[in-house]
């Protein structure tokens, strides 16, 4: 741990209980809950269920304290049934949680009113209105278009619905925002501290908020012959989580500028006019004061790279910093990922941005380069409990416009701190996916796994074994601490055995999002205990639904929603090409206790 680790006290959401009840197939009931950052280590429960008309049952003889999960094989489920939970802290109960009744299925199902022609695709959570429960921001996609591609699209959509399917807002982004993986990019956060998250993100002439509010002049179309949007007034709004309603809007920083100075450095190089690397788009959120939170809102990452930090504190949107590469001669420029890791990485209690394969400071400046290039997975962790510091696992192109391999690492894993190469591997060759999890338990730390690779690879650069076929998203599901392999719509188990993935779970009639990225509307810990659910549109786009493990676990660990680096991954995980969170500490088989978070939070009562 840093000497300055404690620096910084920040401001997290309040959360419930999240509790969940789900009946299993042999009628038993599977329960789970929260245990959560700000509550003390010796904090125990008491499970009660109630059926029917009856006193609420104690289930437990002794209060729990070996985990935050628990499975009721004497429910009578023939009777409506509801559970709910009391800490328990030196002897005495605390108040009741609010209370579950139990799910006929391993989901929650959230109808949607998606628009004509829509498909549901990337979600976020926050709570917008300050109740302890997560509400979901979806984003509606309709025709879409990558960067590269004549073409006009259609205009972007985001709702939020609480978990009961309500629809609390709409907001249209309007014709002069295109729609694509890489433009569109949005950030659910509490910016303000004021225990309600708000909805950020890259507005235009058009955009109409919540409240039917038109942003800028609605006459204006400043889309081209090709349906390209490169002119025209660029704008950064901050809405009202609980009513869509835009409460500030300025610049965009940084413009367009000239349209031919966003070209490429080594792998991706060459300019362009035509607004293919210009309007590549990233967005995050980061603890800059060590306080609350900053949206950072990105641009360029193949050549110039900009990234712009953005305060919303007491009503007033004000502009933190700016980081920019400004040119090609820069060894910033070219480093940016199809995504952003948040991380403190120096342990001062404030955040730094991995922005791909380089870093930048919590004031705003460059802290170091590794000049491995641009790539398109982006992984930051404890993964070797070793080693005091993060580390960074990412993948890289290094192939050259005309075809020619540059030097260059396809994957590489370096000191986040420092930006020190610990070990590459395949030079001079693109590598387009990798992921990184702790799957073999014989292993110490995390293993590394990439498209192609030859096996399964530790931290130390040792190939160890076979490597599952599939590279796209992890999540933690079952009772060990090892994480599984999530892909598409279904989960695999690792065994490093056998060395083969073992399905233990599929969303049926549910689809992945992305193509052949296949991840998920979210993947994130938002209800029960530690574990992550999952969450899927089904097939006709008219639900999501919000998977949950029903498996026991004898592990306890606080919420994973109150660990800062994870918090902050939940909401730039939508961002680009989605990746998996990751934890501040190393979570995994022969884990040490995680650090207790260093958070405060606003109680409803405080509001």
């Amino acid at each position: 741990m840093f000497a300055g680790a404690t620096l910084g006290q920040r401001q997290m959401e309040y959360l419930n209980r999240g509790i969940v009840a789900v009946k299993n197939p042999n009628n038993t009931v599977y329960v789970g809950w929260r245990l959560l950052g700000t509550e003390p280590e010796e904090t125990a429960f008491n499970l009660y269920r109630k059926s029917g008309n009856k006193k609420p049952v104690r289930l437990n003889k002794q209060p729990i304290t070996s985990s935050t999960n628990f499975v009721d094989t004497k429910a009578d489920l023939k009777k409506e049934t509801s559970y709910f939970v009391k800490p328990v802290l030196q002897g005495k109960e605390l108040a009741a949680s609010e209370t579950a009744v139990v799910w006929e299925q391993n989901y929650l199902s959230i109808p949607l009113q998606t628009p004509e022609g829509y498909t549901a695709n990337d979600a976020s959570v926050g709570d917008l209105n300050g109740d302890g429960e997560y509400e979901v921001i979806i984003h509606m996609t309709g025709r879409s278009r990558d960067t590269p591609s004549k073409g006009f699209t259609d205009e972007p959509i985001f709702q939020a619905y609480k978990l009961d399917g309500t629809l609390l807002w709409e907001i249209n982004l309007g014709k002069n925002i295109r729609e694509g993986a890489h433009y569109t990019q949005f950030i659910v956060i509490d910016m303000d501290g004021d225990g309600k998250a708000e909805f950020a993100c890259k507005t235009a002439d058009g955009t109409t908020d919540g409240k039917g509010k038109v942003i800028g002049d609605a006459s204006k179309d400043w889309r081209d012959a090709d349906g390209k949007i490169l002119q025209g007034p660029e704008f950064f709004t901050v809405f009202s989580g609980e009513t869509g309603e835009a409460l500030a809007t300025a610049d965009y920083l940084v413009g367009r500028g000239d349209l031919c100075g966003w070209g490429g450095v080594g792998g991706n190089g060459g300019n362009d006019c035509s607004g293919n690397r210009s309007d590549r788009f990233l967005a995050g959120a980061a603890y800059l004061d060590g306080k609350l939170p900053s949206v950072l809102m990105c641009r360029g990452y193949y050549g110039r790279s900009v990234i712009a930090a953005w305060d919303w504190r007491d009503g007033k949107l004000t502009s933190r910093w700016v980081f920019d590469s400004e040119n090609s001669k820069n060894p910033f420029s070219g480093q940016g990922n199809h995504s952003l890791s948040v991380n403190d990485i120096d342990g001062d209690g404030k955040d730094e941005i991995v922005y791909g394969a380089m870093a930048v400071d919590d004031d705003g400046k460059g802290i170091y380069s590794t000049g491995l290039r641009h790539g398109d997975a982006l992984h930051v962790s404890r993964f070797d409990p070793t080693n005091p510091d993060q580390l960074v696992w990412g993948v890289h192109e290094i192939e050259t416009e005309e075809g020619l391999a540059a030097e260059g690492y396809g994957v590489a894993l370096f000191n986040a701190r420092t930006g020190e190469i610990i070990w590459g591997g395949e030079e001079k060759r693109d590598v387009g996916r990798g992921m990184i999890a702790d799957l073999d338990p014989r292993n110490p730390g995390a293993e590394m796994w990439w498209n192609g690779s030859d096996g399964l690879y530790n931290v130390k650069g040792k190939r160890i074994s076979k490597a599952p076929t599939s590279v796209n998203f992890g999540i933690w599901w079952d009772g060990d601490l090892l994480r599984e392999i999530l892909d598409r719509n279904f989960i695999d188990k690792w065994d490093y055995e056998k060395e083969e993935a073992v399905r233990l779970f599929s969303a049926e009639g549910c689809s992945s999002n992305n193509g052949t990225k296949a991840t998920p509307a979210l993947s994130a810990d938002i209800l029960g205990d530690w574990r992550e659910e999952v969450m899927f549109r089904t097939e006709d786009s008219k639900e999501l639904r919000i998977f949950t493990t029903t498996i026991p676990t004898e592990h306890r660990l606080y919420t994973l929603m109150h660990d800062p680096q994870y918090r902050l991954s939940i909401a730039w995980q939508n961002v680009g090409y989605n990746q998996p969170p990751h934890t501040s500490y190393f979570l995994g088989h022969g884990m040490a206790k995680p650090p207790k978070p260093n958070i405060i939070v606003k109680t409803p009562a405080a509001q």
